[in-house]
């Protein structure tokens, strides 16, 4: 399977991936997991909306990966688009957790151009 296939894979666990340390805590109740209570802010709040974020750039991702393999874009470029997507996906997320918000936009953004790059890839490669 190519690295552009692996990396659907990679950015449809990401929201799990994203969320995940959030429920290490010994108030996590397992039985009700989506307690607003719990999510209400701080770190929760961040990783939660990590993950949720994560699962709105799926879509566009999975798509534009597989419309640029299907149409013929340039397998070079569609390659390092697709790493450069999940590398701004794991520094969107850290920025996340870490509170940094200007440059949490900054990199989803460079993001997203990539996902717009991917669909658009036969057209211009």
């Amino acid at each position: 399977m190519s690295f552009p296939l692996w990396t659907i894979l990679i950015a449809g666990l990401m929201p799990w991936l994203s969320v995940l340390p959030a429920k290490f805590s010994r108030k996590f109740d397992n039985s009700n997991p989506r307690d607003p209570e719990y999510w209400k802010e701080g770190f929760r709040l961040r990783a939660r909306s990590a993950e949720i974020n994560s699962l709105e750039a799926f879509p566009l991702f999975a798509v534009s990966v597989l419309v640029a393999l299907a149409y013929g874009g340039d397998p070079d470029w569609i390659e390092r688009l697709c790493g450069l997507f999940i590398a701004m996906r794991v520094l969107f997320v850290a920025c996340y957790w870490l509170n940094r918000a200007t440059l949490r936009s900054l990199v989803w953004f460079v993001g997203l151009i990539c996902s717009v790059a991917l669909f658009t890839s036969p057209a211009w490669s």
